[in-house]
């Protein structure tokens, strides 16, 4: 039996990314753009990122579509439940996929489906192009 991917080995899968509420973790935006990735990251304060990966001052609550326009894929981070319909919401508009993390027993306030990784539990809340929503 193999042990499960990491977070980043699943993210790489797509060209253009934007992370949501990227704070002072920056590590997997870095990873991403180290690996050729096109990474905006957000968050409703200014952050320094990582050579190779862009920033957007951006709050996902009132989002500026422009930053979510050319996305692949939408993801966050240890993603608290009130931001999860806001982060479907960007990921739908822009026609990428959805993917996040949560915070220690949070669970999904969206439906999902989940990939174990490295470190839990990625939820997808959609793939690119879906018109639903996993488990609906």
């Amino acid at each position: 039996m193999s042990n499960p991917p990491a977070v980043v080995d699943l993210l790489a899968g797509y060209r253009r990314l934007v992370e949501v509420g990227v704070g002072r973790r920056p590590d997997v935006a870095a990873e991403l753009a180290a690996r050729g990735r096109d990474v905006t990251a957000t968050d409703v304060r200014e952050r320094e990122v990582p050579e190779g990966v862009a920033f957007a001052c951006d709050d996902v609550i009132e989002p500026d579509s422009a930053v979510y326009a050319d996305a692949d894929a939408v993801y966050a981070l240890n993603c608290p439940p009130e931001l999860h319909r806001p982060l479907v919401a960007v990921a739908e508009a822009a026609d990428a996929a959805c993917l996040f993390t949560t915070l220690g027993g949070d669970q999904p306030a969206v439906p999902v489906e989940r990939r174990t990784v490295a470190s839990g539990t990625l939820y997808v809340a959609r793939e690119r192009g879906d018109s639903g929503r996993p488990g609906t």
